[in-house]
């Protein structure tokens, strides 16, 4: 009976260590495919960009290192300086329901408590969403400590002017800003928006993929509107120059920022309506008062928000927005490394330039939405 014992709790470790090993790494792989390797094909001055730039990558959701190079998912710090590029906001996935879908769901399951358990993540990240996301957040600050000096977080203004100036004599130079992706971490408590803005948040979407205490979603069981702790959310994150995230905000949602709220807008990662008809995307409405507000929205490389799946389907959807809102309030929103199938991954970059190129924008205008449109929202809007 011993030796049966002894040989159940062997096979029982070896079970474990073979989860515990092999199972993040294989949910990561099969939730973050790129259907297009490289090596992409630049055109004669795309190294010579002076600022490229994505608004949403979840990349710190997975077991990886950010500062080396992987041959799977979409982002880390080496693919990003083969791609020119100079900025990555680093958005926080702190909970999503099972079977996620784009038209209804309850926010009674949480995968990321799972992940975060096969991930070894401290125990506390198990049951504590504000916990998992500032792990998350200071997961960035590790990287950029460890990256002497290639990778740097963004907090202030200060900070961007200091980086871009840098980055003109040394364009290996990377630089990372924190949002979160749905309010939830903060737990009901509007105290807790002040531990997230210390770590570097600087922007937060109000919902993510259910309804919360704050805000409705666009995925939502019922897709209302702010709470009452919610505006008082929206009136916090504006004195502390947090800037308000519209993505996956329900229409009632939006509607209720725009009614009480003057400030700048931007929506990370998105579609459009007029060319991608769900309720993911933005509405002709949405994105005219978006424009109104010279805030800024990020145009997705997935099959969601732009009806296709690769760089011409996104350029599409970047022109129907700029017609409607002018070239400089739109850019990229990815959305890599968020459980996507991408077309490329970021060192296939020069596939947008090109497919830009053939909507008819000049490289003034590619330039832009390539990143200089980021860089100047923010250099607006950081505290």
């Amino acid at each position: 009976m011993k030796k049966i014992v002894r040989g159940g709790l062997l096979l029982l470790f070896i079970a474990m260590a073979l989860f515990f090993s092999l199972a993040p790494s294989y949910i990561d792989k099969s939730n973050n495919n790129v259907s297009t390797k490289g090596p992409f094909a630049r055109n004669s001055w795309y190294d010579s960009i002076p600022f490229i730039a994505d608004l949403h990558c979840d990349e710190l959701l997975w077991d990886r290192d950010l500062l080396e190079e992987i041959n799977y998912g979409h982002v880390d710090v080496p693919r990003m300086q083969k791609a020119n590029m100079a900025f990555q906001a680093f958005t926080i996935v702190s909970k999503v329901p099972r079977a996620m879908n784009i038209e209804k769901n309850d926010g009674n399951s949480d995968q990321i408590a799972l992940l975060s358990f096969a991930q070894l993540r401290p125990p506390s990240n198990w049951f504590s969403i504000k916990k998992r996301a500032l792990n998350q957040c200071n997961m960035l600050h590790k990287f950029a400590l460890r990256s002497e000096g290639n990778l740097r977080v963004i907090r202030s203004k200060g900070d961007l002017q200091q980086f871009i100036s840098d980055r003109q004599q040394n364009h290996a130079l990377t630089a990372g800003m924190l949002g979160l992706e749905g309010a939830q971490p903060l737990e009901g408590d509007l105290k807790n928006l002040d531990n997230f803005y210390e770590v570097g948040v600087r922007y937060i979407g109000l919902a993510h993929f259910y309804d919360n205490e704050w805000a409705g979603s666009a995925h939502g069981m019922n897709k209302g509107g702010l709470t009452d702790i919610g505006r008082l959310l929206v009136k916090k994150m504006d004195s502390l120059h947090i800037v308000i995230d519209l993505a996956h905000s329900s229409q009632q949602t939006i509607d209720d920022v725009f009614a009480m709220h003057d400030g700048p807008v931007l929506v990370s990662h998105t579609g459009v309506k007029g060319v991608c008809n769900n309720q993911r995307n933005l509405s002709d409405d949405h994105l005219a008062e978006i424009g109104k507000r010279n805030g800024l929205v990020g145009i997705g490389l997935w099959e969601t928000a732009v009806c296709g799946k690769d760089a011409a389907a996104t350029a599409k959807s970047i022109r129907y927005a700029v017609n409607k809102i002018g070239v400089d309030k739109v850019a990229l929103g990815s959305d890599w490394d968020g459980a996507i199938e991408a077309s490329f991954d970021v060192t296939g970059l020069p596939r947008i330039v090109s497919a830009l190129e053939n909507e008819g924008f000049n490289r003034t205008e590619i330039e832009m939405i390539m990143g200089g449109n980021v860089r100047d929202f923010f250099l607006r809007n950081l505290p």
